[in-house]
């Protein structure tokens, strides 16, 4: 008994030293259950949601009769399943339907959001959509089109009902498998269809006055009075900046920004809405304090936090309450609420708080970018200026030298703490982002921002102009900073994708080095330096099939070769940035196309006219035959075929040798039977996730290809456990 018991009170102990630190794990911990649900491959069932939400009424239960000393253990059980149950009930809450199919004909509905797709065309999302017979309850909620053609017939706002003949099909799967999953958002999004439209939009109806519709014109009205007054893209950059309108952006702007790390000034987040609110607090607080009697009888500081948290509020609602910006909001918000309950206002408690509220109102935050960077940035941020605070490092230094090595040591670590997480989820480094960073961010925070505020209050009576005179100058600086490092050689460096289990582990890692108290904080990084080695060591795929079937990207010595120059562009684009690459798909076209020849197994793509004949042709010659048409007619004995009808239900393809043959991915395999993937969960909520999977009778799910026979050419294959 003794030997169990004394490793048992070891561990203990280990969390007991660790009491007054607890409730900083508690986000990682929601974060850990969320990420269980989302990594499942099959979506759990009602009675699985029953078990775990029975495990956890348990343990909550058990935790009021049993001494603290030993509750922390059971704590973070029940955190976990938490996250788990809460991820799962908002995936549901969100359902909505999903188109099932591709579908060509008469959309009507109301806009709700306007922007630009990646090819610049204004881009529409609709909701209370009408489709030709399609009855209410099997029509998508939302619907996203983007405009392409002669759109000269109206000027679309929100609010207003619009109607075009278009083409619409589901939210497509990842273009390479495991990469990013765009169902997985647009599901969230209670986004049911995309497509586009080439003839003119036309009004259908009046304008809808909702309050929240009335926000959506006021945001676009400001947009274009911004642009009116600074012509160019410092116009567009500040209607960016203040409303969320990235529409005047244009791409090689973009790809500035992008390639000098300054990309997080145009999305409204913390930086934003830290400064936004900071001055306000600052100049009210100030304000207050040369009106003696406020500043003998009043709270000024509570006052001043107040006023910050509403006008962070009104700048939310203004940006278009897009995910981000509500995030930073929060993370403020509870800066401000620490304010007003004399506690300490940057804390990593705070920081937990507001990744707590965060996670549990829209868990499906996790995956993304934008949230692990923010948080990545904020955490680093706090605990590092908390260590140069407590060492009293820069006690002694002058007051102009603290303010560089603030600014320089802000840009330095929040670069060391996003980077790999950008590098992870874009495939680039800003090699030269520091730099840029430290001598456009202090104009950004000092001069853009206080301006943007002056320019709010100065709209009352009509003198706006004279602030923006003074934001112009600096939006230009920033843009010529961006310009000038973005178009330095070498200023980029392309990163391949890492492996699923790499961001985590270096999360983990990171975060035992900053939230544990005591010596074994070290330890963080052997998770750290296990996800930096899989970082490494990651391979690939040696053939990629678009899940359209029109494109296939063969990997070469000189990267991966692509079968066309153009067409599947976003995949092509996908591809090449996870390997690494630079994404140029016409580049990657010239490059030499070798024999699609894997472990021996001989591959065929056809397309084009005659492709019929090209197919029967192929199999006599080739093992495997890739098609992008449907192949209705008897399956040739020699020879397996991935068509169209494969291709939809699979998604993209990645093939990799495997001893006597290949492996065979699919996006649909890596994806797993769940909710934004499979149509009959949506159609029937009481079949199981499993049942869908084993009814396939082909291998859309992934499966290992072999070759038996003395012939060598007789193709067999089995799916992997």
């Amino acid at each position: 008994m003794t030997l169990i018991l004394t490793p048992l009170y070891w561990f203990l102990d280990i969390f007991d030293r660790q009491r007054g630190r607890l409730f900083l794990w508690l986000p990682v911990l929601l974060g850990i259950g969320v990420s269980l649900y989302f990594a499942t491959p099959l979506e759990p069932d009602l009675a699985t949601f029953i078990y775990v939400a029975t495990f956890a009424a348990f343990v909550a239960a058990f935790l009021c009769f049993i001494p603290a000393y030993f509750a922390p253990p059971l704590s973070m059980l029940l955190v976990v399943s938490l996250g788990f149950l809460i991820a799962g009930a908002r995936a549901h809450l969100v359902a909505a339907p999903v188109l099932n199919y591709r579908y060509y004909g008469p959309v009507e509905g109301r806009v709700v959001k306007i922007d630009r797709s990646a090819s610049e065309a204004i881009r529409l999302t609709l909701d209370q959509v009408t489709l030709k017979n399609m009855p209410p309850d099997r029509t998508p909620a939302r619907v996203r089109v983007s405009l392409h053609g002669a759109q000269n017939y109206i000027t679309p706002v929100p609010g207003l009902r619009v109607a075009m003949t278009g083409h619409l099909s589901p939210p497509p799967s990842a273009a390479d498998p495991g990469g990013f999953n765009f169902q997985r958002m647009a599901w969230f999004d209670r986004l049911g269809a995309v497509g586009y439209t080439r003839v003119p939009v036309l009004r259908a109806g009046p304008t809808d006055e909702g309050a929240s519709l009335l926000i959506h014109r006021l945001r676009q009205t400001v947009s274009q009075g911004l642009q009116a007054r600074m012509a160019g893209q410092p116009g567009a950059f500040a209607a960016a900046i203040l409303t969320g309108d990235r529409s005047g952006i244009t791409a090689e702007t973009a790809e500035n920004l992008r390639a000098s790390n300054l990309s997080h000034l145009l999305a409204i987040s913390g930086l934003h809405m830290g400064l936004l609110t900071g001055v306000i607090f600052a100049a009210i607080r100030m304000a207050l304090s040369f009106v003696p009697a406020a500043f003998f009888h009043l709270p000024i500081k509570k006052i001043a936090a107040i006023c910050a948290m509403l006008a962070g509020a009104l700048y939310l609602a203004l940006s278009g309450w897009n995910v981000a910006t509500e995030r930073a909001y929060i993370m403020v918000l509870m800066m401000f609420v620490a304010v007003l309950f004399d506690r300490r206002a940057i804390s990593l408690r705070a920081v937990a708080m507001a990744a707590l509220v965060i996670l549990s109102l829209r868990p499906e935050v996790l995956p993304e970018p934008g949230f692990q960077m923010s948080f990545a940035a904020t955490v680093a941020l706090v605990a590092v200026f908390t260590l140069v605070r407590h060492l009293r490092l820069m006690a002694r230094w002058p007051s102009w030298l603290r303010g560089v090595m603030t600014v320089v040591m802000s840009s330095a670590v929040a670069g060391i703490a996003t980077a790999p997480v950008a590098a992870a989820h874009f495939n680039r480094i800003a090699d030269l982002g520091l730099i840029a960073n430290v001598i456009s961010v202090p104009i950004m925070g000092a001069v853009v921002m206080p301006a943007a505020v002056a320019a709010a209050v100065l709209t009352l009576i009509g003198l706006q102009g004279l602030a923006l005179l003074v934001m112009e100058p600096a939006i230009r600086w920033i843009l010529f900073v961006a310009q000038t490092v973005g178009n330095i050689e070498g200023a980029v460096t392309h990163i391949v994708t890492p492996p699923v289990q790499t961001l985590p582990l270096l999360a983990l890692g990171g975060l035992f080095l900053v939230l544990w108290h005591g010596r074994i904080r070290v330890l963080g990084l052997v998770p750290m330096v296990l996800g930096a080695i899989f970082w490494i060591g990651v391979d690939r795929p040696s053939l990629l099939v678009s899940g359209d079937g029109g494109l296939v990207g063969r990997m070469t010595a000189e990267g991966r070769a692509l079968s066309k120059p153009s067409g599947s562009g976003f995949a092509a684009q996908s591809w090449l940035e996870n390997d690494g690459d630079h994404p140029d798909q016409y580049a990657a076209a010239l490059r030499n196309f070798p024999p699609l020849d894997v472990s021996g197994i001989t591959f065929a793509h056809v397309t084009g006219r005659g492709w019929q004949k090209a197919v029967v042709q192929s199999c006599a010659l080739h093992d495997v035959v890739i098609v992008n048409k449907r192949w209705d007619a008897d399956w040739p004995d020699n020879c397996y075929i991935f068509d169209a009808s494969f291709l939809d239900e699979s998604g993209a393809l990645a093939i990799d040798p495997r001893d006597n043959g290949f492996v065979l991915k699919t996006s649909l395999g890596q994806t797993g039977v769940r909710l934004w993937s499979a149509p009959e969960l949506r159609r029937d909520p009481a079949v199981s996730a499993r049942a869908i999977q084993q009814s396939k009778d082909r291998p859309i799910f992934g499966a290992r290809f072999y070759v038996e026979g003395s012939n060598g050419r007789t193709l067999h294959w089995q799916t992997e456990p």
